[in-house]
């Protein structure tokens, strides 16, 4: 544990002294803001604040999983690319604690954009009422939905040789997760509800969008997160015996 914590504490140092961390958290900010203001408050003017607020959240959603593949994009991969994977796979650290601590660090790093965000729903207070409740469980899933999009990155760049790969790799393996929502539509029972359950999003994320949260969607997202990171952790090793 204390190598795990080691590691995440230097990934989320490199993340925090280096550009590529703020660039980002940057742009998926901004582009978040436009959206906000021009989706969900200059829509309609006589909306109801919840409609606004789920809008937002609908809006975070996409913006979170791309800003997750662009965060995990660096962590195997880059260590692969600049040739420091030999020395990492020398030292007496486990695969487990390697893949534990930079996944943490770029949680951690993805919580704290996602919550530097949360000015924008409290806008809603100049002209309405907003239920905290709602608040509270849209960032939730926000974070779970956050967390399932870096597992399914730390994958990605644990399989690829260099960051564009891991990108495309990663977001090849997202769009998949997320368009097998559409397979449900065109198939019988009972394959239209395993493509439903499975998908990453339309079935689990608008619940937490609405402000409703349901055990199922939390043991989901927890679970999509441990196969991908335990898929990494069985990579790294197969990667260190090879």
């Amino acid at each position: 544990m204390t190598a795990t914590l080691l590691i995440a504490r230097r990934e989320l140092g490199s993340y925090l002294r280096t550009m590529s961390g703020y660039v980002i958290a940057a742009i998926v900010l901004f582009v978040d803001g436009i959206l906000f203001n021009v989706r969900a408050l200059g829509a309609q003017q006589d909306r109801l604040s919840s409609e606004v607020l789920s809008e937002f959240f609908f809006n975070s959603s996409g913006l979170t999983m791309a800003a997750a593949i662009f965060l995990s994009m660096r962590l195997l991969a880059e260590e692969r690319q600049s040739g420091s994977m030999v020395l990492l796979a020398s030292s007496p650290v486990r695969e487990r604690e390697v893949i534990l601590g930079k996944f943490l660090s770029a949680f951690v790093f993805l919580a704290l954009m996602t919550l530097a965000g949360i000015f924008m729903p409290l806008l809603i207070l100049v002209n309405g009422k907003l239920a905290f409740g709602h608040v509270a469980v849209g960032y939730l899933g926000l974070l779970l939905l956050g967390a399932s999009a870096l597992a399914i990155g730390t994958l990605g760049s644990t399989l690829a040789r260099s960051q564009l790969l891991a990108a495309i790799l990663s977001g090849s393996l997202l769009v998949c997760m997320i368009v097998v929502w559409m397979l449900g539509a065109v198939t019988e029972r009972p394959l239209n509800d395993v493509f439903f359950a499975l998908a990453l999003w339309g079935r689990h994320f608008p619940p937490f969008q609405a402000g409703m949260l349901n055990l199922r969607d939390v043991v989901y997202y927890l679970a999509v997160t441990y196969f991908a990171l335990f898929a990494s952790i069985r990579v790294l090793e197969a990667r260190r015996w090879n």
